[in-house]
């Protein structure tokens, strides 16, 4: 097993459970600032429904927080398939990494500024590394 080409998504868990605190840290006293009580919240909430009513830098780390569970879910695929193959290669452990430190780069540009078209930039860069991971990932299964 390829041991280096999980460590670049060990390291993107671990940023996503950074951002889940960081969410928290900025969502609770936002929503206590609002006046809204947890303990009053009706069955079946879910955060995004408060988002519209909180600052938007507050909702912005909410959103990110869903974009680290959505797309990198293929990323942790194609790692695993890599790794389990044996398909990994120095590209692909680069590769990985450039999708991390993408990934992190967005989620902090999405957290903090929020200028879109940067956030796009960000966005289809990791989205590149990922198609050809996710390209050498099938190569090394057939």
């Amino acid at each position: 097993m390829n041991m280096p080409i999980l460590a670049p998504a060990a390291a993107l868990v671990l940023w996503s459970v950074f951002m889940m605190f960081w969410l928290m840290a900025a969502r609770l006293p936002a929503m206590a600032k609002i006046g809204i009580d947890l303990r009053k919240a009706a069955p079946g909430g879910r955060g995004q429904d408060i988002d519209p009513n909180l600052p938007p830098p507050v909702a912005w780390k909410s959103h990110n927080y869903a974009h680290l569970m959505e797309q990198p879910t293929v990323f942790y695929a194609a790692v695993i398939i890599l790794a389990i193959s044996g398909g990994a290669t120095d590209l692909s452990v680069y590769l990985a990494w450039g999708y991390t430190i993408l990934r992190v780069l967005h989620s902090i540009w999405q957290s903090t500024v929020n200028i879109v078209s940067i956030r796009f930039v960000l966005f289809v860069l990791s989205s590149l590394c990922l198609t050809v991971l996710a390209v050498q990932a099938v190569m090394a299964t057939i």
